[in-house]
């Protein structure tokens, strides 16, 4: 099963890079129509409050409410996480040639993102291998009740760890990230 997660992850893993970089060219090659998707992703995202916890909070709860849903889209026959992972690469991807191309400094885009980044974006990579081996469970058992719990449990530990990334990637983002990209 180690090997199956850490394959799965892998594979998901490198679905959010190749999306990372379709958005960054996207961006860098047609900023008229990405700047205004970028004007809806922060009108979506809304502003952050001046309090740290209150932002703590809100990240933490948004995002593992995203992270249940990636592991839950996976028994869309395994295609959800799939599907959700690349949109988030190309979002990210979006924002990062957005600002560039616009002539914020790379170290900058980078202070702002890398940080929480490095522990966010693989706690939803992991949210969606559960819920991958979980559809492969279903799949795989005789009985699909059987098949069920025993990928439900696997989802689940794994989004139990996601959830605990997750609480550290919050953190991160609303006390350290403003700080080390100079922008609280």
């Amino acid at each position: 099963m180690l090997g199956e997660i850490r394959r799965t992850f892998g594979l998901l893993l490198g679905a959010f890079f190749l999306s990372l970089f379709v958005g960054t060219a996207w961006a860098v090659a047609d900023t008229s129509t990405v700047g205004k998707l970028v004007e809806r992703i922060a009108q979506s995202i809304g502003t952050l409050s001046p309090s740290p916890f209150q932002n703590f909070l809100r990240i933490f709860l948004h995002n593992t409410t995203v992270a249940a849903m990636v592991t839950l889209s996976g028994l869309f026959f395994g295609i959800g996480p799939w599907l959700m992972v690349g949109f988030n690469g190309l979002v990210v991807g979006i924002v990062v040639g957005y600002f560039g191309r616009k002539g914020f400094p790379l170290e900058k885009i980078a202070l702002a993102l890398v940080p929480h980044g490095v522990v966010e974006i693989p706690a939803f990579i992991l949210a969606g291998t559960g819920g991958i081996l979980w559809y492969r469970e279903i799949r795989r058992a005789e009985n699909p009740g059987h098949g069920f719990k025993k990928g439900m449990k696997v989802a689940l530990k794994l989004y139990l760890v996601s959830v605990a990334m997750l609480l550290l990637a919050a953190f991160i983002e609303a006390y350290i990230t403003p700080k080390v990209a100079g922008i609280g």
